[in-house]
């Protein structure tokens, strides 16, 4: 699983001109899922997002994270981030877990993300969604799971 984490102003998506899904300062979210995901990949990947020290203390440092500043969050399903673009032009996107498969995870890491208590929204699973955000710093950074054969 990958989480490409982005901290925000403000974020939103729409789809098919209505905002599903809108945040104010905290994260915004993207979400690969690859086949073989489990329940130890979504608590790795959101303990890791909800409490990695991404947020500035008054000295600059970066000393917060979500939780600590209660933040919001903003998920968004993306299974583009499962691409191999090792070889040809094309993106392979053979790592990508089966849509079944991906909503599952996907509606468990949302609900476990929704158990920390902080505000958390949500795109909408395998919709052509258009995102809105102010990336604040900037920062963006990968996470991801540990890899089948580390566990």
């Amino acid at each position: 699983m990958k989480a490409l984490i982005q901290k925000v102003s403000k974020a939103s998506v729409e789809v098919e001109g209505k905002i599903v899904g809108e945040i104010n300062r905290g994260i915004l979210v993207f979400l690969g899922i690859e086949k073989g995901d489990d329940d130890k990949d979504i608590s790795y990947i959101v303990d890791k997002t909800v409490n990695l020290r991404i947020f500035e203390s008054d000295a600059g440092k970066l000393d917060y994270s979500v939780t600590d500043k209660e933040g919001e969050l903003l998920i968004v399903s993306q299974f583009t981030l499962c691409a191999d673009c090792r070889n040809g032009r094309r993106p392979d996107f053979g790592s990508a877990a089966p849509p079944k498969e991906a909503l599952e995870i996907y509606e468990k890491t949302l609900n476990l993300f929704k158990a920390t208590g902080l505000k958390t929204q949500s795109g909408q699973f395998r919709a052509y969604m258009q995102i809105t955000l102010i990336n604040d710093g900037p920062v963006t950074i990968l996470i991801e799971s540990p890899k089948k054969y580390d566990k």
